[in-house]
């Protein structure tokens, strides 16, 4: 059974007189198509809301479910911020730094400025904020679980946006994974604009004569 993320991380980090924590958290690592998202949250210290006992990784979440937690969460957050990392910086820099680079976007982003940010998995040297990492921290901490959630809502949000202009593809049923019908859409109609061409099998469409 998935376990259920807590507030034990920044308990912790409140006993030591810190009040705005951050949770931060990126996605779309994964997909052959669209940008990073990563969101930064800052709940209030202690906060109790009834739907907090409904937050987790937001791959563990249907989507009606993930658009009713983020808006709850942007309604009664003290901050959220967002990074965004297109694809052609994808491609440049490789997908762990743009995730990272979102990911600090995000927290860049951030009014008020944390005290101190909780960071699924990565440290992120080059952020001033105090912070670390946590291993599997949208599974553990209830900051970085709502972070994953507004992160992945807006970034279905812009596939969906996508699929308007490039409706070739299905986005806005797989957001850009690696699905079949992703894939023989690739192999029909080549890559688009927002393909990252660094990612096979977009590279293979490239390489066998698409644009």
């Amino acid at each position: 059974m998935a376990l259920r993320p807590t507030f034990d991380h920044e308990r912790t980090l409140w006993k030591r007189g810190l009040c705005l924590i951050a949770g931060v958290d990126e996605v779309g690592r994964g997909p052959l198509a669209g940008p990073v998202v990563a969101a930064a949250v800052v709940l209030p210290p202690r906060a109790r809301f009834p739907w907090l006992a409904d937050v987790r990784d937001s791959k563990l979440l249907l989507a009606p479910k993930r658009e009713e937690l983020a808006e709850k969460i942007r309604a009664k957050a003290i901050a959220v911020g967002l990074g965004i990392v297109p694809p052609e910086r994808i491609d440049a820099l490789g997908i762990a730094p743009a995730g990272r680079l979102a990911m600090a976007e995000a927290l860049a982003a951030l009014r008020p400025v944390p005290e101190y940010a909780l960071i699924d998995a990565f440290a992120l040297p080059e952020v001033d904020i105090p912070h670390h990492g946590i291993t599997d921290g949208d599974a553990l901490s209830i900051s970085i679980a709502a972070a994953s959630i507004v992160a992945k809502v807006h970034r279905d949000h812009i596939m969906s946006m996508y699929d308007a202009l490039y409706p070739d593809y299905g986005f806005a049923r797989h957001k850009g994974y690696s699905t079949a019908e992703h894939v023989d859409a690739l192999a029909r109609h080549g890559p688009c604009p927002i393909h990252r061409r660094s990612f096979a099998p977009v590279r293979d469409c490239i390489v066998g004569g698409y644009a």
